[in-house]
């Protein structure tokens, strides 16, 4: 196996790796955080490169790996022409805006966080289009409205950029959410989650009954990323943003995203009649409304905003025709489009950073100061106007021809020529706005700086794009199309029909649209004094401002449910779920034609023993007492300890010793927190004085109790089969462990425990977080009025401490080697380790022990999470599902026989990640301890 055998997941979580490493080599120089993104980029397009060599040579490459294939959930790429194209448009423009923003972040602002977001980007979208599998396809879609919320809130201080990623936040992600939906019912009408079974199942898919409901939470998807009609108006307020981040989400990636899943789903999905209604309407109102739009914003990232929303609904309806040819001219255009409008992105980022303003109304006659920028800014903007011998004209032409040809679908598509001949005109007008009004039209008014070039290295990035505009628009052949014939093939998944990238087509209908676009655009762009005026003298809608409204109304309605049933009150919360719980057990049991004289079931009941008898006695009380003695905190943690000490007795008596050992452990580093939490609180809980709400919880709680006992002997009198046989029968053959516990935590439901050990390790480090640097003054005397001793640290305790601690981390380690076969295993003997290390703390004190005990838990919890998530995806490499684990016998000199088992490997990172978040947490809680008029303390 080679570096070849998996270079696709490779491209895609490579740069979730140079995330991290951009973040930390910034705090040693600034810079670094940009060379490492630089050259996480460079890399993954160097893997690219020979696997798009086989794609140019016909093959479409898949790489599996087998994760949860009982659900269908694969980790698998692929790479065909399509993805090729995607894949290299993320990777080329991403390594530009890199560049770029190195010189564009000022001094002031974080480039490893920067940098750390935009790779976080990047990955998110490689995984979307290299993903052959669409259920992981929504895990790196989901990825990319998340980074993106980081990458357009970067300017945290200003109140626009936080707004506008909420909203593009609560758009995407409610598309999202749609998405999923959709994306579980293809798979489950094709019986496939796998792109290789999807995409030959038109015909299945199409006349299946789920198509319609299907394809609109598609749809919704679709059009909530790609800022499509009615959900446009995010797109605007997202350019926040630094400039490189719009010029590389918000032109070339993600709103392209959606835009990608069209082209990817075009064989499966389009030709029916609701295919073009729905992609069809949307594309032509949101080409309509951005055309329209753009050409009355004074800003010049509004203006680009809304012209990237109109060129994404030319891209919209030309798959919404759902012709083969207009798929072409589709892919053909997004290509066009993300070297003319990443480029201008990049021109206006220069203009604000050179100018201080991107106020066009201010920004006059440029081309004096910054004649580069100019011929960049010009040649770009022709591009987009769609000028021949520019790239955008091709593919202009090509859409124009596509209107023509739908125009003769039906007596109401003759309209469709015009419609697109009129957003043609405002895209010729806004273009020419965006030159004239910023390089020509007088002089600068006001600027906040005096105009100039920017570094040299600035323009690199726009030289390069804008040279593509060229090269393509005057050598198709030779430049664009190879690129387009792989994209298209592996969009239309073979059949590809006859196009031409020839220049000049003879004089034809689409020439003459082009004709009047240039020429009543300029006429529009001359006169367009008085219809800005018009405009800005009548009330326009804004969505925003509906938005805002939706938005309110949903979180008063929360809160208003939330106050109706939450009331602040945990008795009532308890009293709504448990009443809750009644109504459903009753419902299901009757429903099953209960009655109460088969209440319960014919198996034979356990005899009652004096022990268990007195164990259950004893259980009641210290119930009952813990509620009684609820005002004295001591009082209550001891009767709670004697819960915790009759409920592993419990386990003990059913043989399941894991579970004693566990809870044992858990009692010690309960009481713990609860003493080191109990420090700071009140001495005494004030005494209840409404009876009537005493009696009413009281009746309520035995009401519970009783309830809750008869379900349970419902369902242990019953015969039933119990699935621990599985676990029993299969614990040595598969799993290669006689404790059937450990070997369902670490082999059968591996997978679960790692997400539990995800989730510890994040309560770990956010208790830190919100703990860190908060100091409370200790109380100076018990609820007796007695004066707290100062001898924090007794000898006695100490020495005992100091001679135990080797000894109970090796009775930890025992624990921990035996788990597989005997009780024992890795989170009981990472309670064990914490239990020892925080005696240790407590009786030695924090700083203390810091200066001789120098790990820090921080790395603990992370490598723990990582060495157990290394040990499914090794697995996985070696054509086994995430997480399965293997065992063998090994004969050694001297010791003999040995079990040598992977799980051993996970039980480590359980055990690592139990004792860092412990220790961590519970520490930091100690620091809280402070006598008063100190500065710290060292409890």
């Amino acid at each position: 196996m080679n570096i070849f055998d998996f270079n696709l997941a490779l491209i895609a979580l490579l740069p979730f790796l140079g995330a991290a490493i951009a973040a930390y080599s910034a705090k040693f120089n600034r810079l670094a955080a940009a060379w490492v993104s630089g050259l996480t980029a460079f890399m993954c397009l160097l893997l690219l490169i020979p696997t798009g060599e086989k794609v140019f040579a016909g093959e479409t490459l898949t790489q599996t790996w087998n994760w949860l294939p009982s659900i269908g959930l694969l980790f698998s790429f692929r790479l065909d022409g399509l993805s090729l194209l995607f894949a290299g448009l993320i990777l080329i423009i991403g390594l530009l805006v890199i560049i770029y923003a190195r010189w564009y972040l000022s001094p002031k602002d974080s480039m490893g966080r920067f940098f750390a977001y935009l790779m976080m980007f990047m990955g998110s979208m490689l995984g979307i289009v290299l993903s052959e599998n669409i259920l992981q396809l929504v895990v790196f879609w989901e990825l990319t409205s998340l980074t993106s919320f980081l990458l357009i809130s970067y300017w945290q201080h200003r109140k626009e950029a936080r707004e506008g990623a909420k909203m593009a936040l609560a758009i995407t992600g409610m598309g999202g959410l749609a998405l999923l939906g959709a994306v579980l019912m293809l798979g489950h009408m094709v019986g496939s989650y796998q792109l290789s079974d999807i995409l030959p199942a038109g015909e299945l898919i199409k006349n299946h009954d789920w198509y319609a409901p299907m394809l609109v939470l598609f749809l919704l998807g679709v059009f909530t990323k790609s800022a499509q009609f009615p959900f446009h108006f995010w797109l605007p307020h997202a350019m926040a943003a630094p400039t490189p981040v719009s010029a590389y989400l918000h032109s070339a990636t993600m709103v392209k995203a959606g835009i990608f899943l069209l082209a990817r789903f075009f064989p499966a999905l389009s030709g029916t009649d609701l295919w073009m209604w729905l992609v069809g309407s949307a594309g032509m109102i949101t080409l309509l409304i951005g055309a329209y739009t753009a050409l009355f914003k004074h800003d010049l990232k509004g203006l680009l905003a809304y012209s990237t929303i109109s060129h994404l609904g030319l891209i919209t309806l030309l798959f919404g025709f759902g012709t083969q040819f207009a798929a072409v001219a589709a892919i053909f255009h997004i290509i066009n489009h993300a070297t003319f409008k990443a480029s201008l992105f990049m021109v206006a980022g220069i203009i604000d950073h050179e100018t201080g303003t991107r106020d066009m109304r201010k920004l006059n006659g440029l081309i004096k100061y910054m004649p580069h920028t100019a011929a960049l800014a010009i040649i770009a903007s022709l591009a987009m106007a769609g000028v021949p011998l520019l790239n955008g004209f091709l593919s202009k032409e090509m859409f124009f021809a596509e209107a023509v040809i739908a125009s003769q679908a039906s007596i109401w598509a003759w309209s469709i020529p015009i419609l697109v001949t009129i957003a043609g005109v405002f895209s010729v007008a806004y273009s020419l706005r965006f030159v004239h009004d910023v390089f020509f039209n007088g002089e600068p008014i006001g600027l906040p700086k005096t105009p100039h070039e920017p570094p040299r290295l600035m323009k690199i990035p726009v030289d390069l794009l804008v040279i593509a505009c060229l090269a393509v628009g005057i050598l198709p052949m030779f430049t664009v199309a190879p690129i387009l014939a792989v994209a298209v093939d592996g969009t239309l998944q073979g059949d590809v029909p006859e196009y031409s990238l020839a220049i000049w087509h003879g004089f034809n209908l689409p020439l003459a649209m082009s004709i009047m676009a240039l020429v009543f655009g300029t006429i529009v762009y001359f006169k367009r004094h008085w219809i800005i005026s018009y405009y800005e003298h009548h009330q326009h809608v804004d969505a925003r401002r509906y938005f805002q409204k939706i938005m309110a109304n949903l979180i008063y309605s929360a809160k208003a449910i939330t106050r109706k049933f939450d009331k602040g009150s945990l008795q009532n919360s308890a009293f709504l779920t448990l009443l809750a719980t009644f109504i459903i057990s009753i419902t299901a049991y009757w429903q099953t034609n209960g009655t109460i004289q088969n209440l319960f079931g014919t198996r034979d009941w356990l005899p009652i023993d004096p022990v268990s008898l007195l164990a259950a006695v004893l259980l009641i009380i210290a119930s009952v007492l813990s509620a009684v003695w609820h005002t004295h905190r001591v009082r209550s943690i001891i009767v709670v300890g004697v819960v915790g000490l009759i409920v592993s007795l419990t386990f003990v008596k059913f043989s399941a010793p894991d579970l004693a050992l566990t809870q044992l452990s858990v009692e010690v580093v309960t009481i713990v927190l609860l003493l080191l939490a109990l420090f700071f609180l009140p001495q005494q809980t004030p005494e209840e004085t409404n009876r009537i709400k005493l009696w009413r919880d009281g009746l309520f709680a035995v009401a519970s109790g009783i309830g809750v006992t008869i379900l349970t002997l419902m369902v242990l009198s019953r015969e039933f089969d119990p699935i621990s046989n599985f676990f029993l029968n299969n614990s040595v053959p598969g799993g290669g462990g006689t404790n059937v516990v450990n070997v369902i935590l670490v082999d059968f439901r591996g997978f679960d425990t790692l997400g539990e050990i995800v989730v510890l390790a994040l309560a770990g480090l956010g208790i830190f977080a919100l703990l860190q640097n908060l100091k409370l003054p200790q109380p100076e005397s018990n609820e007796f009025g007695q004066n707290w001793s100062q001898d924090r640290h007794p000898v006695i305790l100490q020495t005992f401490s100091r001679l135990l601690l080797p000894l109970m981390l090796m009775v930890a380690v025992y624990i921990f080697l035996r788990g597989h076969n005997l009780p024992g295993g890795g989170f009981i003997a990472g309670l064990i380790a914490s239990v020892a290390l925080i005696v240790f703390y407590l009786a030695n004190g924090i700083e203390w022990t810091q200066q001789r005990l120098k790990v820090d838990m921080h790395w603990a919890i992370g490598l723990g999470v990582l060495i157990a998530s290394a040990t499914g995806v090794v697995s996985m490499l070696v054509g086994f599902p995430f997480l399965t684990s293997a065992f063998a016998h090994i004969h050694w000199p001297i010791v003999g026989e040995f079990e040598l088992a992977s799980a051993i490997a996970f039980d480590l990172g359980v055990f690592l990640v139990v004792v860092g978040a412990t220790v961590l947490s519970l520490v930091q809680l100690g620091k809280l301890s402070q006598p008063a008029g100190k500065e710290t303390g060292n409890y």
